[in-house]
């Protein structure tokens, strides 16, 4: 199919964040007193957006989080992202072909505007997207597995669901996906790919996706 929209997520996808992100996570709920390890935190949270964190630590201990959680770990994070964070290998590349073939597309992410913008600049991947193209679980309320941020994304961009492709890398990100009644792709370059089976097709080199969608498109 020639899709009418590209929704693509942000957070492993096109830029390589996963890692740092879930790392630090990992470290502050433990340092909370909620014992999590790097596994557990990509099992759990990867693709998720904060309030999962929230709801999963008071379903599991009784426990609310300190009120300010999520500033003390965006906080940590972006200052990690500022030493370390780089492009997924192959983004920029398939950026390139979408803009060459005309393609409309956009980002829709379950961390925060700030976030998004934040990893988007670090990467030198912003200029590929205007405000207007940049979707956020902020928007919407309830992040993925919940279908409402692509749902949202579609609307705004002015395409059909059963005309958008999902590009994720997150067993939530395609749930959502699934549940918005759109096709997904999954990214296994760290996600297993038993882990992403209900995804249309599964891929692990960004390059392979930009050769794939320019044999559908030229």
């Amino acid at each position: 199919m020639r899709y009418d929209l590209i929704i693509l997520d942000n957070d492993g996808v096109l830029v390589d964040s996963e890692p740092i992100s879930n790392r630090i996570l990992a470290g502050y709920l433990t340092e909370l007193g909620h014992p999590t390890s790097y596994e557990d935190s990509l099992r759990d949270y990867m693709g998720a957006a904060v309030h999962r964190v929230h709801d999963l630590v008071r379903e599991r201990s009784g426990q609310r989080l300190p009120e300010d959680f999520d500033a003390t770990l965006h906080a940590r994070v972006f200052d990690a992202f500022a030493r370390e964070l780089t492009p997924v290998d192959g983004a920029p590349e398939l950026l390139g072909t979408l803009d060459g073939l005309g393609v409309p597309y956009c980002v829709a992410s379950s961390g925060t505007h700030q976030r998004i913008r934040v990893a988007l600049a670090r990467t030198g991947l912003l200029p590929h997207f205007t405000d207007a193209r940049i979707f956020s679980a902020e928007d919407v309320g309830r992040g993925k597995p919940a279908p409402d941020l692509f749902l949202h994304a579609a609307e705004k961009m002015g395409a059909d669901p059963a005309r958008c492709l999902v590009v994720e890398d997150s067993p939530l990100g395609v749930a959502a996906a699934r549940a918005a009644g759109m096709d997904v792709y999954g990214f296994t370059a760290m996600t297993p790919a038993a882990r992403l089976s209900d995804a249309n097709m599964r891929f692990d080199d960004m390059q392979d996706l930009a050769k794939f969608l320019s044999s559908h498109y030229n």
